[in-house]
């Protein structure tokens, strides 16, 4: 009996590890157990959550410096607790921003070369402070400049005006802490998992959850991505059985999912990236070294191939859709973080086909951060792919933020001064500081129950 095989332009796509000499070796990739993807990429740089053996640091490594990295690269160093997570602005591809356990909000230039071994290192040129506990995410913003979103564990999401150095807006309403947060198309609106097991969407400039439901049910991380112009939201996560499952969502009505997949049942997280040029889904599962992909058409994810390796991986990033090799027929490229090296995964098809590569994402904003927040709306701008990726020139980025106050004591520098003001730190700050952000959480949850309480009573009523 014959069996119909759905056609596909994608049914063919393979991936194929970079040669060892492209792949960032030697990398004392960060041993925080807090659930990120540890990586993340432009078209220049790749970033890196880094293990310093005290204090908080990160590394950004030019692509053309791949291969073994030094033991005295420089660092972004002036956190003062593990960095947790890091992205790279969408508009200007020489400013990353970081955040950490410290509960701070770095902005940073980037130096067009990664410098000498043993060189100083490198100092943020904007620090956000607001958040009461540790931040766990950062995510700027698909369309407007200069704007910045944070998620800590004090149960907030931080929207930042990182040009000006200022907090426009906290979004509000979480029973415990995001796990992740995607925009959708425009940026108008957020959606966020979070470990009280509830998918959320924010209308950011309302402060309004428009939407809410119950998600994945399991204890481990759930994580979520916006399907780019459409109205669609994928998330991944686990059953009460510990199953991973895959959620497609009408953002428009949360009610139950359009779509439920269980993958397997496997420990790991399962990290999502969607390509919205070419409609493809990417499931990267940690604790194991496979990649699966899926094709979106008419509410329905058809399962495409599957890259396998037996090397596990532990975080990933995918570069933008602007920087890949449109002549080698590359369609994406993955970023891969085993225990100490970074390893780029080329997705190809083996020959050209027309609407291969139609407009991507670029790298000019639609929007200033004042406009945005005064409301207007308006899609990313595009470019063509046909001529490849050229860089510009370096775009130095400048805050007024204002300046934290000179303190008498240095800063520390080596690794025992940042071990020893670390744990000065903690010792003089951890009960106060875990005190007073028990009671406002409580106060948060208490709040949020009353509040429902209220209009459950006056529904009834």
């Amino acid at each position: 009996m014959s069996r119909f095989v759905r056609a596909s332009k994608f049914r063919h796509v393979f991936g194929t590890t970079a040669k060892h000499e492209n792949c960032f070796d030697n990398v004392k990739v960060s041993s925080s157990a807090w659930d990120t993807n540890l990586v993340k990429v432009n078209p220049l740089f790749v970033s890196i959550n880094w293990n310093p053996g005290g204090g908080g640091a990160f590394a950004v490594i030019p692509h053309k410096d791949s291969g073994k990295i030094s033991d005295g690269i420089p660092l972004y160093r002036a956190h003062t607790a593990p960095v947790l997570d890091t992205d790279f602005a969408n508009f200007n591809d020489y400013v990353v921003a970081s955040c950490g356990e410290d509960s701070k909000v770095m902005i940073w230039n980037i130096p067009e070369e990664l410098g000498e071994p043993e060189s100083p290192d490198i100092e943020p040129v904007a620090k956000l402070n607001g958040h009461g506990r540790k931040v766990g995410h950062v995510l700027f913003h698909p369309v407007a400049d200069n704007i910045l979103a944070s998620s800590s564990a004090d149960l907030t999401i931080k929207l930042w005006d990182i040009e000006k150095g200022e907090e426009r807006q906290e979004l509000k309403g979480f029973l415990d802490f995001v796990q992740s947060m995607s925009w959708n198309y425009n940026g108008s609106l957020l959606v966020t998992t979070c470990r009280d097991k509830k998918l959320r969407i924010f209308d950011v400039r309302s402060n309004k959850v428009v939407q809410e439901a119950a998600s994945h049910q399991g204890v481990k991380g759930s994580r979520v991505v916006w399907l780019g112009e459409t109205d669609r939201i994928v998330t991944t996560g686990f059953s009460k059985m510990s199953d991973r499952q895959v959620f497609l969502w009408n953002s428009a009505d949360l009610d139950k999912p359009i779509k439920s997949i269980m993958l397997d049942t496997s420990s790991g997280v399962v990290m999502p990236f969607y390509d919205n040029d070419l409609k493809i889904l990417y499931l990267a599962g940690k604790v194991d070294g496979n990649i699966r992909y899926y094709e979106f058409e008419n509410d329905e994810l058809y399962y495409l191939s599957e890259f396998k390796s037996s090397e596990p991986q532990r975080g990933m990033s995918f570069m933008p859709k602007r920087a890949i090799n449109v002549c080698e027929c590359e369609i994406a490229r993955a970023y891969k973080v085993s225990s100490n090296l970074v390893e780029p995964i080329s997705f190809t098809v083996p020959r050209k086909v027309t609407d291969l590569f139609p407009p991507t994402l670029g790298d000019e904003p639609a929007l200033t951060a004042d406009e945005f927040f005064a409301g207007k709306n308006a899609n990313p701008k595009t470019i063509d792919l046909e001529n490849g990726f050229q860089a510009k020139e370096k775009k130095e980025f400048i805050s007024s933020a204002p300046k934290e106050e000179e303190k008498e004591t240095p800063a520390p520098k080596t690794e025992k001064e940042y071990q020893d003001a670390y744990h000065q730190l903690r010792q003089e700050n951890d009960d106060l500081r875990n005190q007073l952000a028990q009671r406002d959480v409580t106060i948060r949850a208490l709040t949020i129950q009353l509040e429902k309480l209220k209009t459950e009573s006056s529904i009834t009523s």
